[in-house]
C-alpha cells in the first residue's frame, strides 16, 4: 500500500481530545454543544419547558377532535397542520433525549450523567404522554375519510409517515393500555436496559494481570499470539460466568414482557412487531434467513476449514475464530491515516460523499478513544433533523478499525442526507439503515484491496473482508436463530443460564461448522450481546444490509455513469419510500428468492479466490 498522508485530523477547538496512545495519533471526543452546552444549561430547561407548555396546549386543542378534523371540508389542511405541531414538539423532545443519551454512552459509569438521563427520560416520557392520543386517533380515522383528506397536498407529504403508522392500526389496544404501557416504559425494558449497560460498563476482566474493560479484553481475541487470545478468552468466559445470574435474569425478563405485550396486541409470530418497524414482509426475512443458512456449509464451515490450516491447526479454537493470519498487516494505524483512507474512498465514488463524512472529523461528532464507562462497539446516533449526528468508535488503530469508521460514517452520510425529510420520516428502517454503513465500508475495502503491494497482503486483506461478511451475515443470521429459539423456549417457561447457553451451543455450532472446537466457557458469550437487549430481532438487519450491498455494488461495478446521483436519492428518502421503490431503479427485487442468492454468492466468490491462491 502506498504511503497515506500522516496530516493531523482536522478538530475545531471544541472538539480537541487526547489519546494515552501517542501511536494512534490524538483521537478526537463529542462536541455536544451543538446540542445544549452542559447538563445544567439554561437552554435544556427552557426546551423541556417549551416541549411542556405545546404538549399540553396541543392536547387540549387536538385531543377527540381528529376523527372530525378529518372529515370536515379543510380537513385535510388542519390535520397537515396538526401533524406539523407534533412533528416540532418531536423533535425537541427527541433533542433533549438524544443529548441525554449521548452523554450517558461517553461514560455511564458517571453517577451525574446516569441521573441525567435517568430524568431526562421520565420528563421525556411525562410530557410526550400528552401527545400519545394523536397517533391513536390518527389509526381510528375511516380509510375512506383519510383517503379524502390525502387530496391536500400538506397533509400528502406526510402520506409515507401516516402508512408506516397505520400498519401497526391493526394491533393497536385501548388509549388506557397504551398510556399505561408508555408511562411504564421506564421502568420496565428501558430500566433492564439500563441495569444492562451499567453492568456491562462496570465489568472488569483479569488478562495477565491488568484488569481491563470489556472492549478491550475482547480485542485481544485478535492478538497474533494465540497464548494472548486463549488468555482472553478464558478471563472473558470467568467474568461472564460470574454475572451470568444477572444476566440471565435480564433475559428472561425482557422476553417475558415482550411475550406479554405481543399477546395482548395480537401479533402472530415472535419478529412481527420488528418486521412491521422494519418495513419488511416476514416472508422476505424468512427467505433470507433461509438462504444464509442454505449458504452455511460454502460460506462460514469452508472458509474456517481453510483458516485452521492457515494457522497450522487440525481445527480452531472459538478464540482463533478471529485470529489474524500470519501474513496479516499488523501495523498501528494512526487516526489522521484512518480519516484519509475513508475519506480517500469516499471521495473516489463521489465528492459530495466525502464532503459530508469530512464534516464529522472536523466538527466534533465523532468520539473515538476507548475510556472507562464508555459504551462499548460502535453507532451513528441520527439526534434530530435540526441538529446532526454522531458517530461513537471504540478506535485501537487496527484495519478492522478503520472498516468500523468507515460503516459508521456511512450511517452518518446517509442520516445527513434524510434530515430534510423531518423529524418523522427521517428514520430508516434498520434493514436500509444498514445499506449506507456497509456500501462505505465496501468502498474502503476495495480501494484498499486495489491498493495491495503483492499476493499476501491481497490474501490478508481478502481473508480480513470474508471474515467481516461472514460477521455480519452468518453471525447475525445465527444470532437472529438463537434470538427465535431463546423467546420461544421463554414462552414454556423461564429458562435457566445452562437453557441459554445450550441453545446458544447449538445455534453457533451449526453455522460456524466442525472447523470450530467450541470449547469450555464459550456457552456464556451470549450475555455481551447488546442488541439482544435493546433491540430484539434487529440483527438480522446487518445480514439483509450486507447481501444488499453486494447485489447493489454489483449494479455500480457495472454501470457507474448516474449511480452516485441514484444513490444519493436512495439515502435522501430516509424513511418514505419502502424497499421495493428504493431497489426499483437498481433493477433489484428483495423480494425475489434469487436476489438474496445473488448477494450471498460475492462471499463464495472471496473464498474461491482465496483457495485459488493455496
Amino acid at each position: 500500500m502506498p504511503p497515506l498522508s500522516d496530516r493531523s485530523p482536522v478538530r475545531s477547538p471544541a472538539a480537541a481530545a487526547t489519546a494515552p496512545d501517542s501511536d494512534l495519533g490524538d483521537l478526537p471526543v463529542w462536541n455536544l454543544a451543538d446540542l445544549y452546552e452542559a447538563p445544567d444549561s439554561p437552554a435544556v430547561a427552557d426546551d423541556l419547558a417549551a416541549a411542556a407548555e405545546d404538549g399540553i396546549a396541543f392536547n387540549k386543542h387536538y385531543k377527540g377532535q381528529i376523527a372530525a378534523l378529518a372529515s370536515a371540508p379543510e380537513g385535510g389542511k388542519e390535520l397537515a397542520g396538526a401533524i406539523a405541531a407534533y412533528e416540532a414538539i418531536e423533535d425537541r423532545l427527541g433533542r433533549l433525549m438524544s443529548y441525554a443519551g449521548l452523554l450517558y454512552a461517553k461514560d455511564n459509569t458517571n453517577p451525574a450523567h446516569a441521573k441525567f438521563y435517568g430524568d431526562m427520560q421520565a420528563r421525556v416520557t411525562a410530557i410526550s404522554t400528552d401527545l400519545l392520543f394523536f397517533p391513536l386517533e390518527l389509526n381510528r380515522v375511516a380509510d375512506e375519510a383519510l383517503e379524502a383528506a390525502l387530496k391536500e397536498p400538506a397533509l400528502a407529504h406526510y402520506a409515507p409517515w401516516l402508512r408506516d403508522l397505520r400498519a401497526m392500526r391493526p394491533y393497536q389496544l385501548s388509549d388506557e393500555i397504551e398510556t399505561l404501557l408508555h408511562e411504564k416504559s421506564i421502568t420496565g425494558h428501558a430500566a433492564w436496559n439500563r441495569l444492562f449497560d451499567e453492568t456491562m460498563a462496570r465489568l472488569n476482566f483479569e488478562v495477565g494481570g491488568e484488569a481491563l474493560p470489556f472492549e478491550a479484553a475482547l480485542h485481544r481475541l485478535s492478538e497474533k499470539d494465540r497464548a494472548k487470545r486463549e488468555e482472553a478468552a478464558h478471563a472473558l468466559a470467568r467474568t461472564f460466568k460470574a454475572n451470568l445470574p444477572l444476566f440471565t435474569l435480564v433475559t428472561n425478563t425482557l422476553a417475558k414482557d415482550k411475550e406479554i405485550e405481543d399477546r395482548k396486541r395480537g401479533f402472530e409470530d415472535i419478529a412481527q412487531s420488528r418486521h412491521i418497524a422494519n418495513r419488511v414482509e416476514p416472508e422476505v426475512v424468512a427467505a433470507l434467513t433461509e438462504s444464509v443458512r442454505r449458504a452455511y456449509p460454502d460460506l462460514s464451515h469452508r472458509y474456517y476449514a481453510m483458516k485452521a490450516k492457515w494457522l497450522g491447526l487440525d481445527r480452531l479454537e472459538y478464540w482463533d475464530r478471529n485470529a489474524p493470519l500470519p501474513t496479516s498487516d499488523d501495523r498501528v494505524i494512526p487516526w489522521g491515516q484512518a480519516r484519509d483512507i475513508v475519506l480517500d474512498a469516499y471521495r473516489g465514488f463521489t465528492p459530495a460523499m466525502a464532503e459530508i463524512a469530512g464534516r464529522f472529523f472536523e466538527r466534533g461528532w465523532i468520539d473515538a478513544p476507548i475510556r472507562p464507562g464508555k459504551a462499548n462497539g460502535a453507532f451513528a446516533h441520527p439526534t434530530v433533523p435540526s441538529a446532526h449526528p454522531y458517530v461513537l468508535v471504540n478506535y485501537q488503530g487496527k484495519t478492522r478499525d478503520v472498516m468500523t469508521l468507515a460503516h459508521e460514517l456511512g450511517h452518518g452520510v446517509h442520516q445527513v442526507l434524510a434530515a430534510k425529510q423531518g423529524a418523522l420520516m427521517a428514520d430508516t428502517p434498520l434493514t436500509l439503515a444498514e445499506t449506507a454503513s456497509v456500501f462505505g465500508e465496501m468502498l474502503t475495502f476495495r480501494k484498499l484491496l486495489a491498493q495491495a503491494p503483492d499476493k499476501a497482503r491481497r490474501k490478508a486483506m481478502l481473508a480480513s473482508k470474508v471474515e467481516d461478511m461472514i460477521n455480519t451475515v452468518v453471525r447475525q443470521t445465527a444470532f437472529y436463530t438463537f434470538e427465535r429459539r431463546v423467546h420461544s423456549a421463554r414462552r414454556e417457561g423461564e429458562l435457566t443460564s445452562d437453557d441459554i447457553g445450550r441453545i446458544w451451543l447449538d445455534v453457533q455450532g451449526e453455522s460456524l461448522g466442525p472447523a470450530i472446537h467450541l470449547a469450555e466457557g464459550y456457552e456464556t458469550y451470549w450475555c455481551y450481546i447488546s442488541h439482544f437487549i435493546h433491540a430484539p430481532f434487529y440483527v438480522y438487519a446487518y445480514a439483509f444490509g450486507d447481501c444488499l450491498v453486494n447485489s447493489l455494488y454489483a449494479v455500480y461495478e457495472n454501470s457507474q455513469e448516474g449511480f452516485a446521483e441514484r444513490y444519493f436519492e436512495m439515502l435522501s428518502a430516509g424513511g418514505t419510500l419502502r424497499h421495493k421503490e428504493l431497489l426499483a431503479p437498481f433493477g433489484l427485487d428483495a423480494s425475489d428468492p434469487a436476489f438474496w442468492d445473488k448477494g450471498l454468492s460475492l462471499i463464495s466468490h472471496f473464498i474461491d479466490e482465496l483457495e485459488a491462491m493455496e
